[in-house]
């Protein structure tokens, strides 16, 4: 899963379905005697200006890069006014960096980057926005905002301040109540944010203890071999929250094998399989908090929306923001028909 080392910037309502359409409206592309405000409810999909979009991310081996990759591409083809240029992916950062540079010297308008690391990849964002083309930085942020026009990305914090929450409000009733927590890749700062923001939110319940806490790889084998290890060492408890839902696949496997339905789980991301069960409604997972993937498509929005110099409709401003973050909401069976149509493999 993505890297967030930082926090800043707008916080916009339900991102899953709601990222690309606030920024649909991106572009303005009458030309009247006047400058128009951006200030009309409704999107402009007319085309404009033709743009060329370089995206450069790293390899797709998780089903959130993967869909970080479909999102851009579907979005770009939209737009009969887009050219997406998209590279091959990488985590190898020195490979990464190379297919930034190529895109760079083909000199393409604006460039979305999510950087296999943000601090490695930093250099590159400046080297791109110093030759005039103005970077998206997408998700996993670089060190100085030099390096970027626009961040755009999840809110780590907030999925794991929401997932407590709901958590809380489903156990407040039952006293002496026990959580445990699968988390993601203990060296990402991601994981430390996810865990901060679960253990803020269930600092307002004090019937719930937090009694252990696990963590795994994002991959399904990491994920059953972890949970595995939670249902041995933990006999008895009322909710569980999983960081990632890739890993959730793991975690149900082993869920299934030991034969437990005693307590209620909280996945994370928004996979597809997590929303139909969530439907089904027939197994523990009752809810899942959404990192949404369809940030890559509204940073094609954004990358549009810069390269014919626009900013975003239903916005005041005349440019984009600096920064926007999404919100992390939670899909249970009241909404999940809602968010279906998001849902990654």
């Amino acid at each position: 899963m993505p890297e967030l080392t930082s926090r800043r910037g707008l916080l916009f309502g339900s991102a899953a379905i709601g990222a690309g359409a606030l920024l649909v409206g991106c572009t303005s592309n009458e030309s009247d005697d006047e400058p128009a405000a951006n200030d009309q409810p409704a999107a402009d999909d007319k085309p404009g200006k033709q743009v060329t979009i370089g995206f450069a991310g790293p390899q797709a081996d998780h089903g959130w890069l993967n869909a970080i990759n479909d999102n851009a591409k579907s979005r770009a083809k939209k737009y009969s006014d887009v050219t997406l240029e998209i590279t091959e992916g990488s985590n190898d950062t020195a490979a990464q960096i190379g297919q930034i540079e190529t895109l760079i010297n083909k000199k393409v308008d604006v460039l979305v980057v999510l950087p296999a690391d943000g601090k490695a990849l930093t250099q590159v964002g400046l080297k791109a926005m110093r030759a005039g083309i103005p970077v998206i930085n997408l998700d996993r942020v670089f060190n100085t905002p030099q390096a970027y026009r626009c961040w755009i990305g999840g809110d780590n914090y907030g999925m794991g301040l929401n997932a407590g929450h709901y958590i809380g409000e489903k156990l407040k009733g039952k006293s002496n109540a026990k959580v445990i927590e699968l988390a993601g890749l203990d060296n990402l700062e991601l994981t430390k944010q996810r865990t901060q923001g679960f253990d803020d939110a269930l600092k307002n319940y004090p019937n719930i203890k937090k009694v252990a806490r696990q963590a795994a790889e994002f991959t399904v084998e990491s994920g059953q071999a972890k949970m595995a290890q939670l249902l041995q060492a933990q006999s008895k408890f009322d909710a569980l929250w999983n960081h990632d839902d890739d890993q959730g696949v793991g975690a149900l496997r082993a869920i299934e094998q030991a034969g437990r339905d005693d307590f209620l789980m909280v996945g994370g991301a928004g996979a597809l399989s997590a929303f139909q069960a969530i439907k089904q409604d027939s197994g523990v997972l009752k809810a899942t908090v959404l990192y949404p993937p369809t940030m890559a498509a509204s940073a094609i929005d954004l990358a549009r929306a810069l390269g014919q110099g626009n900013g975003i409709g239903g916005m005041a401003e005349f440019e984009i923001p600096a920064s926007i973050t999404l919100y992390s909401a939670v899909v249970d069976k009241t909404n999940v028909d809602q968010y279906m149509s998001t849902g990654f493999k």
